[in-house]
């Protein structure tokens, strides 16, 4: 019997793929496909999700999908800007359609991108949301400061040191994944 490779999921806190959430959330799965998971993103723009409590928002197709695809896979890499000292709505509201039975058990790697200086308020606000959900985010986290500047022309983060420390959060995230499936 042959292995099934990770399922790795993306998340960004912002609509568009190519905002800097969304560019932090590309070079991570790219860095997990070539470790050989199997890699998802979540395009928020394409296939947004209500807001939680609008009418009809519990049958709604994007909703359903959504935690069918969280349910089936088994970590996560997720970046949220951060706006007023936290997450995004983006990012809350998607957190939100997310239940233990979804994402219970499985491991997270949790980024943020910052117009102004590196802090960890929105790294710590997901890590307590996840422990409601009973998740797992791993102890690596990464918060990009200046954000304006941490690209380069082709979306790669421009510092060699932000790259590594990417690198290092999503092998922790497969490694964690790796634990925790083979314990289920």
């Amino acid at each position: 019997m042959t292995e099934q490779p990770l399922r790795i999921l993306g998340l960004s806190g912002e609509y568009r793929p190519s905002s800097k959430s969304g560019m932090m959330i590309t070079q991570a799965l790219s860095i997990a496909e070539a470790a050989g998971a199997e890699v998802h993103f979540w395009d928020c723009d394409k296939n947004p999700l209500p807001f939680v409590g609008e009418d009809g928002c519990w049958e709604h197709e994007n909703v359903k999908a959504f935690q069918e695809l969280a349910s089936s896979c088994d970590g996560f890499l997720v970046c949220s800007p951060e706006y007023h000292g936290t997450m995004s709505g983006v990012m809350k509201n998607t957190f939100d359609w997310l239940y233990d039975k979804h994402v219970g058990g499985k491991a997270f790697g949790l980024m943020c991108t910052l117009g102004g200086m590196e802090n960890s308020n929105t790294l710590n606000h997901m890590r307590i949301m996840l422990r409601w959900l009973h998740a797992w985010p791993v102890p690596e986290q990464l918060a990009v400061g200046h954000v304006k500047e941490a690209f380069d022309d082709h979306g790669e983060l421009a510092n060699a040191a932000t790259a590594e420390r990417l690198n290092t959060l999503v092998e922790s995230v497969l490694r964690t994944a790796t634990m925790l499936k083979s314990e289920s």
